[in-house]
């Protein structure tokens, strides 16, 4: 059986749709919300939709400790204060993969813009967030959250995973790869981010001029 996840907003729709997935490839998903309540409701709506899943709700922090792998998929708006809650909770050695997008939503913006990092993305804020020893990898930015959890529907698109070291983008891909229809594309350090990050609001003004949810699919690999 694979090793749990868990995943820090997974009662928001691209967390809650990466579980939903993954837990139906078999992984044991741990749900994390700062509301115990919400997570253990996510976690029990979760398993209606997927019968034969794993899966757990509980309060971020207790959540974190329960996976050496973890996803944050949070609001930019609520990512420093996730992160300080989870500082001494994260560990050296685990991984960390932040799913983050700085929109400008997040302070009464459009959904097509992207705000200022001064790291450089949200991505390295996160790392500069963690403690020591956490291993940071950036990734799943560009997947449509409602496709994820139309279980239905199936994937056919790339997800963009960018990290320092090889070995950890190499552990979020075989994690990418449980799910059919994703695929990993290797996109360099961590600091491409930057430019990954941006592709999210560009995605979202296509879906929205073409009524379609569109995805990223590189050629020629």
């Amino acid at each position: 059986m694979p090793a749990p996840v868990c995943i820090i907003g997974g009662t928001g729709a691209l967390g809650f749709g990466l579980g939903l997935r993954l837990g139906r490839a078999g992984v044991p998903i741990v749900i994390g919300s700062r509301d115990p309540a919400r997570a253990q409701e996510s976690a029990t709506h979760a398993s209606e939709h997927v019968p034969d899943a794993s899966f757990t709700g509980l309060q971020n922090e207790e959540a974190a400790k329960q996976a050496e792998t973890v996803i944050i998929s949070v609001p930019f708006r609520n990512q420093s204060e996730t992160m300080t809650h989870l500082k001494n909770v994260l560990k050296p050695g685990q991984l960390l993969i932040d799913a983050t997008v700085p929109l400008a939503a997040a302070v009464s913006g459009k959904a097509t813009r992207t705000l200022g990092v001064w790291q450089g993305s949200a991505a390295q804020a996160a790392q500069e967030m963690a403690p020591e020893g956490v291993r940071v990898v950036a990734a799943f930015h560009t997947v449509s959250a409602a496709l994820l959890r139309d279980l239905g529907h199936e994937l056919d698109e790339d997800v963009l995973v960018c990290g320092d070291k090889r070995e950890d983008k190499a552990q979020v891909a075989e994690l990418v790869d449980l799910i059919p229809g994703l695929r990993a594309v290797d996109c360099g350090p961590l600091e491409m981010a930057r430019i990954v990050e941006q592709l999210t609001p560009l995605i979202i003004s296509i879906n929205v001029r073409n009524k379609v949810r569109a995805g990223i699919k590189i050629t020629g690999l």
